[in-house]
Parts: structure tokens; C-alpha cells; sequence
């Protein structure tokens, strides 16, 4: 196994970045790469089979991503996009192929079978094309993720349907799959058993998994957090399982459940490399599982089937879209996207000729045109978009139906929600600005959560979590954590990483602003400067200083002392270089405080100006008041 292990990462690694040098996109890379180790390649894949069902985790696991990226109220909103472009779609598609069939000498039952199965699209190539071209909040991409989900949905009621158009004994699979203990039931015990799990599965999204991510995020140890995260996918996945429905649907609805979760962008960021890697394994699979044995045996009938199939995918895609008001560069962003045959389709296949609705012969055929309509998927994709599109020379339009794009992502990202970050984030969304707060401490999440704040779960320091928080398309970053370590952490981070954030940060005192000011942080504030300043200029009114003269000797501390620590932060490692500029600094201080008591705001500026020639002073000058800012503040 750890052999076969190898082989498949060693593939990945060299099929996928040659294809993407190629211009050819990653799902291809990876199917090409499955060929070459597959049976008619160097025959290292092993049971391609086998490796599939367990690959097939990583399509729950994008549903699950996907869902996470949904609120309950955002999916009520497209429901009529879902049932109505998935269901036109599905059965528009069926109907079409089902009549192609009887025409090649099929009954009317297998025919229509193996219609509703070619109608499935790959949610793993669709969605990933979106997704890699950022065009999941496009008309296009909606439209897709809406037809997307009705067939994960439809494939519930077709496993249904499927042995009431058998016109032969069921055998192998779908004999056991009847012996199941949810089979055995009567109608009315399976509609509540499907009932409770999908009721169960929201619920428990809603009340259970947040106390359990609290307490596994107290430990502090991500490690766990990571497991309970693939424990709420792969727990759900086996539930639906259990009671014969789609473990990518389950997923999904977990994932919708924990949309408005704190935690749901350390979800994201630790459930999306597992997806990424499975995925490709599932790709790799598709492409090691191509039977070009069969393929050679009746070339023309399977480039005949699989010309008719892609055709009439496109075709009914191309006109739904243009039909519900696409431009017709997002229709055919969106025909490409559907235009390949599904990965469901194995399984239903095989359930079909196991319930005797279709024969073994011709759905192995249909087994191979599915294979080689999902290679052929990206090929597709790539050629609308680099020959079609500019052709058809216009821009994206905005979804008819009004609908808000899928991925929003906020302007401002405050990393901090404790007594400093949260006034920042408050003021903030009292003006109009949306934000998004993050934070590790379970216990702030759960106060801040009950005055009705939103603040997501997760570590700023990495930069998955950032990105999976917008930064990418953010215009401000607040750092307000407490802990200096991690504030300059998170700086780094967002330096290296998303270069076009402006960043605003929080430091304790003189010797933390010196370091932020080194990373080139745009404004620094110190905890206790403003209060200090504050009571400062109180003291002042009390000894008899009016409330104007007092304020204005405040505003020239501030910034004498906020101009102080730029010029300062080069000398900090001490030594008479610092000893110097700190004397410099205070006697202008002290200068431009009483020019300004005596009304002269010319020697007020002058002194001001000089500040920093007077940093250069000989290290014998006379001795001034003051203590060197070498202390926090």
C-alpha cells in the first residue's frame, strides 16, 4: 500500500506542473498522469477501483467546503435556480439521450436510464475549473454550483427509480444494496429514517459542533482541531450513507449548517489541503481506470457514443443558460464547465446492470465513454476559454436572478477580538465597513457571540487561514493581538503573502512599535499612549490650564513622541547614538512646548523641523531633562 502510495504522489508531482507549464490546467494533469500509470501505461496504479472509493472522500469533502461557503438564507434564495435550472437540466438532458437510445435499438427503460445517468455533470471538474479561474461568484458559476447541486440531490430519487425500470432479475450489487437494513423498511420507515438523518445532520451543525470545536480549541492543539474537523465530514458522509443517500449531499449540508459557525474558517483552511490531495487521487484513479482494451474493441461505436453524449450535454447547457438570460460568454463558460459526463455515474452505472436495467455489455461501453468524456472535460474547458471567449469579446454580467455572488469577502480583516480589537471592529461596522474578526481564544468567541458579534475562529499567523478570510481581496489589516510574538508573526505573514493590505497594528509600548516599524507597519499604536496622553491632558486643565492650551500641548507630544519613535527604532539597540537622540528629542520637545505657551508658532514649527538635525548633536552636549524612551513607554 505505501508502495502504491508512492507511485500515485510521485505522478502527481511530475504529471500536474507539466501540465500546467503546457497551459493544459491541473484536473487534466492529473488524469493524463493516471493514463500513464494506468494498465495501458507503465500498469503501476494497481486497482484503480479500489483507490476510488476511498479518493472519492475528497468530492465530500469540496462539497463540504462548498457548503461552508453558503448560508441557510443565501441557499433559500437560490432555490428556484437550483430546481429550476438543475431540474431543466437533468431531465431536458435525460430525455434528449434516453430518445437517442431507443433510436440505437434500446427499450424505452434502459434507454431512459442511461439517459438520467449521462446527464450528471462532474461536480470534482466543474467545480475545480471554477474555483481555479475565480469565477465562482460569476453568473456562470453560480449556475453551475445550483445544476451541481440538484444532481447530487436527483441521484437520491434515481436510485429509486432505477429498479422500477429493470427488465431483468437484479444480480450483484444491487442485490446486496436491497439487502440493506434501510431497504427493509417500509416506505414510510425510510422517509423518516432520510428525514432524521438530514435533520440530524443540520442540528447537529447548528447546536452540537460548536461546543465541540470550543473545547477541542481550548486545547490549543491544532492537531485535534484537524481531527474533528475530518470526523464531522467523514461522520456525516457514513450517515448518509447508512440511510442510502449521497455522501457529497450530506456533506453539504453540514457544511451549510456551519456557515455562520466562528469556526468555519479553520474549517476551511484545515479540511482544504486533505480535499486538494484526495481529489487528485480521484483524478489520477479516473485516469488509471480508462478501459482502452474496450475502447479498442469498437472504436467507432464508443467516439460515436461519447461525440453524441458531449454534444448534447453542451447543447442543453448552451440553451438553458442563454434561456434563463446568460450572456453568451458566461453560457459557454457555463456549458464547458457541465459539458463532461460525472464521477456518480460509475456508481449509478454499475447499480443499473446489478438491478438488471441495463446489460453488462452495454454498460461497461457506457462506463468507458464516461471515463473518456471526463478526460475530455478539461480539454473542453481550455479550449472555450482560449479560443471561444475571445472570440465572443464581452465581459461577465451580473446574475439575472439578483442573487449575491457566492464568495464576499470583506475590505477589512481584524485579527485580535479582545478589548482592543473589538472597539476597533465596532467602530468600523457602526460607519458601513464590513469586517471580518479572528481569533483563537474560544472563550473571547464565545462573549463576543452572545452580544451578538460575529467573529470567526482562527490563527492569523497562517496564511491559509488568512486567505480563506479574504485577505487576498482585502484592503486593511488590524493587528490587535494581544501577544507581540504573534502581532509580528502576522505581519510577516501579510507581507510576504498579500502585499497589497495596508496594516494598522497594536503594540505595548516603545520597544514593540520599533520592531512593528522595521516591517514597514503603516501606523502603530501603543496600548497606553492615547490614555496616558489622555490623563495627561486632564492633569493639565486641573492645574489651571484651559481646555485649548491643554489639548494643543497634548497634540504636539503626540506627535513629536509618534515622530520620535521612526527616528529612534534605528538606535534602539542603545549605546550614546541612542542616549543622543533621545536628549535631541526631548530639549525640542521641551522648546516647541514653550513656543507654543508664548504664542509662537513660528518657533514652534522651527523647532519641530529641527527635531532631527538635533539627533545629530556631540555626544558631550549639555545634559536635559528626561528619561531616554528606552522604556515601554
Amino acid at each position: 500500500m505505501m508502495a502504491l502510495g508512492f507511485v500515485y504522489l510521485a505522478a502527481a508531482l511530475v504529471g500536474v506542473p507539466l501540465a500546467r507549464r503546457l497551459g493544459l490546467g491541473t484536473v487534466l494533469g492529473y488524469l493524463l498522469a493516471g493514463v500513464a500509470i494506468g494498465p495501458y501505461g507503465l500498469d503501476l496504479a494497481g486497482d484503480a477501483e479500489s483507490v476510488m472509493h476511498f479518493a472519492e472522500l475528497g468530492v465530500v469533502m469540496m462539497l463540504f467546503l462548498v457548503g461552508l461557503e453558503l448560508d441557510p438564507r443565501t441557499l433559500w434564495q437560490r432555490r428556484r435556480l437550483i430546481f429550476g435550472a438543475g431540474g431543466l437540466q437533468v431531465v431536458g438532458t435525460g430525455l434528449i439521450l434516453g430518445g437517442v437510445g431507443m433510436a440505437t435499438g434500446l427499450a424505452w427503460q434502459p434507454a431512459l436510464a442511461a439517459g438520467l445517468v449521462l446527464a450528471m455533470s462532474s461536480t470534482a471538474i466543474g467545480l475545480q475549473s471554477i474555483q481555479e479561474r475565480g469565477l465562482l461568484g460569476s453568473d456562470a458559476g453560480q449556475k453551475s454550483f445550483s445544476v451541481l447541486l440538484f444532481q447530487d440531490v436527483a441521484v437520491i430519487p434515481l436510485l429509486a427509480l432505477f429498479p422500477l425500470l429493470a427488465t431483468m432479475p437484479p444480480t450483484g450489487a444491487a442485490a446486496a444494496h436491497g439487502a440493506a437494513w434501510i431497504d427493509a423498511l417500509p416506505a414510510w420507515g425510510r422517509a423518516l429514517a432520510v428525514t432524521g438523518a438530514v435533520g440530524g445532520t443540520v442540528g447537529g451543525g447548528r447546536f452540537l459542533v460548536g461546543p465541540l470545536m470550543r473545547a477541542v480549541a481550548a486545547t490549543g492543539q491544532r492537531e485535534l482541531f484537524i481531527a474533528a474537523a475530518l470526523l464531522i465530514v467523514v461522520g456525516v458522509s457514513l450517515l448518509m450513507q447508512a440511510v442510502g443517500l449521497s455522501p457529497a449531499l450530506g456533506a453539504f449540508l453540514a457544511g451549510v449548517a456551519l456557515a455562520n459557525s466562528e469556526f468555519r474558517h479553520e474549517l476551511e483552511s484545515d479540511v482544504g489541503p486533505f480535499k486538494g490531495l484526495l481529489l487528485g487521487v480521484f483524478f489520477l484513479a479516473v485516469g488509471a481506470g480508462i478501459d482502452f482494451a474496450l475502447v479498442a474493441a469498437a472504436p467507432l461505436r464508443v467516439a460515436l457514443a461519447f461525440t453524441v453524449v458531449s454534444a448534447v450535454k453542451v447543447g442543453v447547457l448552451w440553451a438553458l443558460a442563454r434561456g434563463t438570460g446568460s450572456s453568451r460568454p458566461e453560457a459557454a463558460r457555463f456549458a464547458a464547465a457541465l459539458g463532461q459526463v460525472g464521477e456518480f455515474a460509475f456508481v449509478l452505472l454499475a447499480f443499473c446492470e446489478g438491478a438488471g436495467v441495463l446489460p453488462g455489455p452495454a454498460a461497461r461501453e457506457l462506463v468507458a465513454v464516461t471515463a473518456l468524456s471526463m478526460a475530455a472535460g478539461p480539454l473542453l474547458i481550455l479550449g472555450v476559454d482560449r479560443w471561444l471567449l475571445p472570440r465572443l469579446a464581452a465581459t461577465p454580467v451580473a446574475s439575472p436572478s439578483g442573487e449575491a455572488p457566492v464568495d464576499v469577502q470583506n475590505p477589512v480583516i481584524v485579527a485580535g477580538a479582545g478589548r482592543f480589537g473589538q472597539i476597533v471592529g465596532r467602530l468600523l461596522r457602526a460607519q458601513g465597513h464590513a469586517v471580518t474578526m479572528l481569533d483563537v481564544d474560544s472563550d473571547q468567541l464565545a462573549v463576543q457571540a452572545r452580544f451578538g458579534n460575529k467573529v470567526w475562529f482562527g490563527d492569523a499567523r497562517r496564511p491559509d487561514l488568512l486567505h480563506a478570510a479574504g485577505a487576498h481581496r482585502a484592503t486593511l489589516l488590524v493587528v490587535a493581538v494581544e501577544d507581540h510574538a504573534a502581532a509580528v508573526e502576522i505581519v510577516r505573514v501579510a507581507r510576504a503573502h498579500f502585499p497589497q493590505l495596508r496594516i494598522l497594528a497594536r503594540a505595548r509600548g516603545r520597544l514593540e512599535a520599533y520592531e512593528l516599524h522595521d516591517l514597514g507597519v503603516e501606523g502603530i499604536f501603543r496600548e497606553v499612549f492615547d490614555s496616558s496622553l489622555r490623563m495627561a491632558e486632564a492633569a493639565l486643565c486641573a492645574l489651571g490650564h484651559s481646555a485649548h492650551a491643554a489639548h494643543r500641548a497634548a497634540t504636539l507630544f503626540r506627535r513629536h513622541d509618534e515622530a520620535s519613535v521612526a527616528e529612534l527604532a534605528a538606535h534602539r539597540d542603545g549605546g550614546q547614538a541612542l542616549v543622543d537622540s533621545a536628549r535631541a528629542r526631548v530639549r525640542a520637545l521641551e522648546q516647541a512646548l514653550a513656543a507654543d505657551r508664548a504664542g509662537q508658532d513660528a518657533l514652534v514649527d522651527h523647532a519641530w523641523d529641527t527635531a532631527g538635525q538635533r539627533a545629530a548633536a556631540p555626544s558631550g552636549a549639555a545634559p536635559v531633562s528626561g528619561v531616554p524612551p528606552t522604556s515601554r513607554e
